[in-house]
């Protein structure tokens, strides 16, 4: 890249055709396939365990599958190279056949874009996509970096007098299309992490005010809010549909619903349904950074993964009222024929302290991951040979492995049985 373009102008080139649009590529549909172990990779950012813990509660609890496992793999202050040097010893202990990538905060060294840095990011990530597929990894998502904060990311001496958020934005700008040429060259999947996040961010200032954050008050270490907005961009490189089920009620007859719900049958004025399949819960308040509630209304997340659908047949008012758990909010009859989406629509849902519980489960389990990889698995990489290549030795690590192996299998099974079927009741009255 000999040009330097804006976050915006990348994005317009992205809109054009010149590059795929965001957060698609062209293995998205089958980057999934049955038994998918899924290895979430990536720096301090991944690390957090907000993103990753996002990404495999939805994966668990609302995609209606059961056979897909998740690993954390995240590193604080490591950079593509970081990881290209520990991917065969680390990745052993799960044996991932799906994997998804975040790097470049650190890669692009905190500075304007230049042809250095690019070079570099681009041979660093050129060999972690060589050794994902080399290690048996079928379907690899390359991330974009996320971004910095307009205002916390705060001036900077290496960018001069110009504005240091802006332009380390478009520094990040640069390494998303260098991965994005990646992906293409080893026919994998993308995932447009920054552009999406600069696109909320502007939005939620606007309406928030501008101390709103959404990558951090260090300016790139996002809370939950920043954090759901990677986990959908991942998500979407993923490919998942976005359907989480439909909800028929005939005002004159039965109530059908899809796979993972079903109809109980009458509950006093409503209908009970019973769910193993869960729409994505928010938490926190509709101003607070510190929950995933207050970014949701600036990026399409709701419309695009968290369809949860509610049509009403045979109604003969202009308007009806629609009760769902402990909530009753009003609706026009067009709305309701047409259908309405219960997760967008109802600010606190039947399934929240389930969802909740899953979402506890993973984190204790991710958590665990940190403490398996970082604190002895990776050691074994730096065992002089001879350590190495005693039998005895040998042997020993290998227990060491199965049994951290069994230990994360555990708790990985303790996370689908805190995905316990939820009782709701819908109630719509005209």
């Amino acid at each position: 890249m000999n040009q330097k373009f804006s976050s915006t102008a990348l994005a317009a080139l992205l809109l054009a055709g010149l590059v795929t649009s965001p957060t698609t590529s062209t293995r998205a549909a089958n980057a999934l396939p049955p038994d998918a172990r899924v290895a979430i990779i990536g720096d301090s950012i991944t690390e957090q365990k907000l993103y990753s813990k996002f990404m495999e509660a939805y994966l668990v609890a609302c995609t209606g599958r059961n056979d897909i496992k998740c690993f954390q793999f995240g590193w604080s202050g490591e950079t593509a190279s970081g990881f290209a040097s520990r991917l065969e010893n680390d990745l052993a202990a799960f044996q991932p056949t799906v994997a998804t990538t975040c790097y470049g905060m650190n890669d692009g060294g905190y500075q304007p874009f230049n042809e250095g840095v690019g070079k570099r990011y681009e041979d660093n990530m050129r060999l972690v996509v060589k050794k994902l597929v080399a290690a048996g990894v079928k379907h690899v998502v390359v991330g974009t970096p996320g971004a910095v904060d307009t205002k916390y990311f705060g001036p900077r001496a290496n960018f001069g007098a110009a504005n240091s958020a802006d332009g380390y934005n478009d520094n990040l700008a640069h390494l998303g299309a260098i991965g994005r040429k990646l992906a293409t060259e080893f026919n994998q999947g993308w995932a447009d992490v920054h552009q999406p996040m600069i696109d909320a961010m502007k939005q939620a200032k606007a309406s928030l005010g501008d101390a709103y954050d959404v990558c951090g008050r260090d300016g790139f270490h996002p809370g939950p809010n920043g954090h759901l907005i990677m986990a959908y961009a991942f998500l979407k490189g993923l490919g998942v549909d976005g359907n989480i089920g439909e909800i028929t009620v005939d005002l004159n007859g039965a109530t059908t619903a899809t796979d993972g719900h079903k109809v109980l049958g009458k509950a006093g004025a409503g209908v009970e349904i019973e769910s193993t399949r869960y729409p994505f819960c928010f938490d926190g308040d509709a101003k607070n950074s510190g929950g995933t509630r207050s970014i949701a209304p600036f990026f399409p997340f709701n419309q695009d993964l968290n369809r949860f659908t509610l049509k009403v047949k045979n109604l003969t008012a202009p308007k009806a009222k629609v009760t769902w758990g402990k909530e009753t909010k009003e609706f026009t009859a067009e709305q309701l024929t047409a259908g309405i989406n219960l997760a967008a629509e109802f600010s606190a849902t039947p399934f929240d302290a389930a969802f909740g519980n899953v979402l506890n489960a993973i984190a204790a389990k991710q958590n665990f991951e940190t403490t398996m990889i970082k604190g002895v698995i990776t050691g074994f990489r730096n065992l002089p040979a001879e350590v190495k290549n005693d039998a005895e030795t040998a042997a020993a690590l290998n227990v060491i492995r199965k049994r951290l192996g069994a230990r994360q299998e555990a708790m990985d099974a303790d996370v689908r049985k805190a995905l316990v079927p939820v009782k709701h009741t819908l109630t719509v009255a005209q």
